[in-house]
């Protein structure tokens, strides 16, 4: 069954987003900035309205610093400025200096000034910072949104207990309130989410994207065996999926890809999709045909039938 997917609420936000997000990850790393200009397009041209990126990205590559992927977007939007009507940008911060409230504000005119744009629609404290209070870091992010340089504030890689708190915190101080939670989520490493984090997330009426919904690529069928790992840089991260329940999840995805039709990596976002407290799932892809198997999640509908499948298969 095929339909087209409504826009969701991100939370309490103003933000609505078809639910596929566009991982920025791969743009200025195994993504040339050429091929990187056809993804965001395309993804644009089907519909999709969110990109995500982080001041992290591509830090981890030799001769990188960090920012690379969100000035390919930046050059992107400056060669057709009308994208950016279409399309809304979430970064990142705190991953590689902190949440200090002085690193934030400046990575923050760091990212403003890479992609080019007055706000950033949805800005994330990218991961948990024990060391600055949050009253400190939340504070600094109401500070940004009241000068309005960014739109809305997510928290992301947050456990259960700090993110209750976090929550608690901004309604003791009238700060503006989170309304998103980014975290590890996809058909092969549910615990991930699934107990009190996303009940915590839920109650508090937070919008969850995860990421890794392909879960490096493995939940695509391109891993099999442990000689498949070298088909890519990010192999050997997929190993720990060959054990366990990464054969049965395999399994239950080629039936229902003879069922359907769809690709294994559409059917597993799509299952994600389906999930109680999910707004959208982030994918990032290095070719448009790649990207193509991704949007599919946006009209493939699964039977209940199917989804408890998935579900016991995964379990």
């Amino acid at each position: 069954m095929r339909r087209i997917m409504k826009k969701r609420r991100i939370g309490g936000s103003d933000l609505e987003i078809s639910p596929l997000v566009l991982g920025g990850n791969v743009f200025g790393w195994t993504a040339d900035e050429a091929t990187s200009f056809r993804i965001l397009d395309a993804f644009v041209d089907a519909g999709g309205t969110m990109i995500d990126t982080a001041d992290v990205y591509s830090a981890w590559v030799d001769g990188h610093e960090g920012g690379e992927s969100g000035t390919v977007i930046g050059r992107w939007l400056k060669r057709d400025p009308a994208k950016r009507a279409t399309v809304q940008i979430a970064t990142k911060v705190g991953f590689l200096h902190g949440l200090a409230p002085d690193v934030v504000r400046r990575a923050c005119e760091a990212s403003l000034e890479r992609l080019g744009v007055e706000a950033i629609d949805l800005y994330y404290q990218h991961k948990d910072d024990p060391a600055v209070p949050l009253a400190d870091s939340l504070g600094t992010f109401d500070w940004l949104k009241r000068e309005g340089k960014i739109r809305a504030v997510g928290l992301s890689q947050f456990s259960a207990e700090r993110l209750d708190e976090a929550m608690s915190v901004t309604a003791a101080e009238g700060l503006e309130r989170p309304c998103a939670l980014q975290t590890w989520y996809n058909l092969v490493e549910r615990e991930k989410l699934e107990g009190p984090l996303r009940d915590v997330a839920m109650k508090h009426g937070l919008g969850i994207l995860p990421f890794y919904g392909l879960a490096n690529g493995f939940l695509t069928g391109k891993y099999r065996s442990p000689q498949d790992l070298s088909k890519s840089v990010r192999g050997d991260r997929s190993a720990d999926y060959l054990a366990g329940r990464g054969g049965r999840v395999l399994d239950a995805l080629d039936d229902i890809a003879a069922e359907t039709g769809a690709p294994l990596g559409t059917i597993a976002l799509a299952w994600t999709i389906a999930q109680p407290g999910i707004v959208g799932v982030l994918a990032s892809a290095t070719s448009v045909e790649q990207l193509s198997q991704n949007l599919g999640a946006l009209t493939l509908e699964l039977s209940p039938e199917q989804i408890e499948r998935l579900s016991e298969a995964s379990a």
